[in-house]
């Protein structure tokens, strides 16, 4: 996960929010990256598995979380 910057609080409610939840699809990812469980998107007008395998290699185990 990426660092947050210092001055988090001094930034507007919709910038705060937004990197909320682009840390909570993150760990998501992650989770089920690490479990081989496949993730559903929906991409071009239609619902998209996104297997275990494929989530591995855009979100590599970090080793230091063993």
């Amino acid at each position: 996960m990426k660092k947050l910057p210092e001055n988090i609080l001094e930034l507007p409610l919709i910038e705060r929010a937004e990197m909320a939840l682009k840390a909570a699809v993150e760990k998501v990812m992650e989770e089920h990256a690490r479990e081989g469980f496949p993730v559903y998107v929906w991409r071009d007008d239609k619902v998209v598995e996104i297997s275990a395998e494929e989530l591995r290699t855009r979100y590599p185990r970090n080793p230091q979380e063993s």
